[in-house]
């Protein structure tokens, strides 16, 4: 469970994202019920805030609410995780497509960034393991490499659709064995995805992008 946000931090906002992160990174098991109650004295506000912030996480897919029954984290299956790794894919594979397309030296700057940093992170995981400081670190970093590589694609809608698959997405990997999606092939993958992007080559990119995801889905999907 993550760190009770500071008291001088603490509005809905900061509540809305730090519940966020944490039931994309495991914080709660799936389908956990999440009671109003404790986590009204957790963060130090009103329950009403709490229930604002839970429909608001239900809305974005990350918990479920049933009447007389509350809210709970949501649950975890290979079919979900299978149809939002199809989305994902499309929409990944599009705003690549359309950054390669649009993007600049400025695009390709930042992309080299996030994918250097991302690089950096997995080559600790590799020698320390899935140590829980490295996996908050390697899942921002995660995101902020493929955020990058769909930021020049000229569609704010494309990339806040991105961003609520990719939430998604990754709470289906989170278990409470802890296990994150991180898989030993991803370095190599991430490298393949970044050279194909900065070649200004769409189908070799855009095909690279489904063979990094294709193990997510289920067969004949």
């Amino acid at each position: 469970m993550a760190d009770t946000l500071p008291t001088s931090r603490v509005g809905t906002p900061d509540i809305y994202q730090d519940l966020r992160q944490r039931l994309t990174m495991g914080g709660f098991a799936p389908g956990q019920k999440l009671l109003p109650g404790p986590l009204k004295d957790e963060y130090g506000c009103s329950a009403n805030t709490i229930r604002e912030v839970l429909l608001r996480l239900s809305a974005a897919g990350l918990a479920q609410y049933e009447d007389q029954r509350g809210f709970r984290a949501q649950a975890a299956s290979a079919q979900r995780k299978s149809d939002l790794t199809k989305f994902r894919i499309l929409l990944e594979q599009e705003g690549a497509t359309a950054s390669i397309r649009r993007g600049g030296i400025e695009w390709e700057a930042q992309l080299t960034a996030a994918h250097h940093k991302l690089s950096h992170i997995e080559a600790e995981i590799d020698r320390r393991g899935m140590e829980p400081p490295v996996v908050r670190l390697w899942c921002t970093a995660e995101w902020e490499f493929h955020d990058a590589l769909g930021a020049a694609c000229g569609s704010p809608f494309l990339r806040q659709t991105f961003r609520a698959i990719f939430d998604q997405f990754r709470q289906q990997h989170v278990t409470e064995a802890g296990k994150y999606g991180f898989a030993t092939g991803n370095v190599a993958e991430h490298r393949r995805i970044v050279d194909a992007a900065l070649d200004r080559d769409e189908a070799a990119c855009r095909a690279q992008i489904h063979a990094h995801l294709e193990r997510n889905l289920l067969p004949d999907s």
